[in-house]
């Protein structure tokens, strides 16, 4: 589908596997895009679930930063309130993170694997909200949009360690060299 790398933020569409979303980031190779019922999700513009574009909000002219704007706001306040729900892998939950030091005479710290989780997963958010004011920045070039990327990308590469805490796969951190999937 060649016309959906041209697609901008504000753009309605339908994933079949997550339903109705609007585009709200736009990368390199990938769709940053808020689903009703699923939260944000982070999508390749080839994926070929992406099939059903609305019509309706597809429009010859070209937007404004500050149409686009406003449709953000308008997606932020109506979706305000609903925020992902990111769930913990059965077998982690109610278990503790044992930090054991070499030196058998220091005491371990133990940590409660939920409040662990809890934290990476503010990291990752926090991760993507600094992508987005990336990408919605007036005064970066195009260029330096594009090596600050691939910064955070590495990032998201570095924190796959932390995947096997995650219950579903689709909440996984992805770097540059796991783009697809198994």
């Amino acid at each position: 589908m060649e016309e959906q790398l041209v697609l901008g933020p504000g753009t309605r569409l339908q994933h079949t596997h997550y339903g109705p979303g609007v585009i709200v980031s736009v990368k390199y190779a990938a769709y940053i895009i808020s689903f009703i019922h699923h939260g944000v999700k982070e999508i390749d513009k080839n994926d070929p679930h992406l099939d059903e574009i609305i019509a309706e909000n597809i429009t010859p002219e070209i937007e404004t930063v500050s149409d686009v704007e406003k449709s953000l706001l308008k997606i932020l306040r109506l979706w305000g309130g609903s925020s992902e729900l990111v769930p913990l892998g059965d077998r982690w939950i109610g278990g503790t993170l044992v930090l054991q030091p070499s030196d058998s005479t220091q005491k371990a710290k133990e940590v409660p694997i939920d409040i662990f989780f809890h934290k990476i997963v503010m990291l990752r958010d926090r991760l993507r909200v600094m992508e987005q004011q990336i990408n919605a920045h007036k005064k970066l070039t195009d260029e330096d949009k594009v090596n600050l990327q691939q910064y955070i990308t590495r990032i998201y590469g570095t924190l796959t360690t932390f995947n096997v805490l995650f219950r579903n796969k689709e909440h996984w951190f992805v770097g540059e060299k796991g783009g697809k999937e198994d």
